[in-house]
């Protein structure tokens, strides 16, 4: 039950702080269902509960992405697998792309956190450079180019997902169609 609660604390936080991420305690445990007094139990402070929502939103994300590369070794089905693993991730991919934007976020290689996340989504990269690399229809396209409108095509499927106006299939089906067209694939 205590891990329960806690998890249920980390996903309020999560959908809370991607939203405003200076939002009160008040709000995360309004979210949660819960006084302010239950979530200081598990989480003494807010640096503490916004680390744990750093390690869950880096373990879905890590897992997805590398789930999304193992179905295929074409470079094409790989990319729109990681196009979708990463919708399937929605507000934790969103919180996490928006914290590492953040000005003033010191983004070191060495630190643990960024590594983790370089690590997860330079598998994006690794995959655009080898499709690259493989078709000669994307050539005048550079990578940093591709690399950009993919997370672009991510962060409109994730702001479609939160209109709630589209199902999943819709949005999927979209992104993929959106970003193959845009990088004449």
């Amino acid at each position: 039950m205590k891990e329960e609660t806690k998890q249920a604390i980390i996903e309020a936080a999560i959908f809370v702080f991607n939203e405003d991420l200076s939002a009160p305690m008040e709000k995360v445990a309004e979210r949660a269902d819960m006084t302010r007094r239950t979530l200081h139990r598990y989480f003494g402070e807010r640096r503490e509960l916004l680390s744990s929502c750093l390690q869950e939103m880096q373990k879905v994300c890590s897992i997805a992405m590398a789930n999304a590369l193992e179905i295929s070794d074409n470079p094409k089905e790989q990319l729109e697998n990681l196009l979708y693993a990463a919708i399937d991730c929605g507000v934790k991919y969103s919180f996490l792309h928006k914290i590492q934007q953040l000005h003033g976020y010191q983004h070191l290689q060495n630190e643990t956190d960024n590594a983790r996340y370089d690590q997860t989504f330079g598998k994006v990269r690794m995959v655009l450079q080898n499709l690259h690399k493989k078709t000669d229809g994307v050539s005048f396209i550079t990578v940093e180019w591709m690399t950009v409108l993919f997370f672009g095509v991510l962060t409109a499927s994730i702001e479609a997902l939160n209109h709630k106006k589209m199902n999943i299939s819709e949005i999927k089906s979209s992104a993929w169609y959106s970003f193959k067209m845009g990088i004449n694939l």
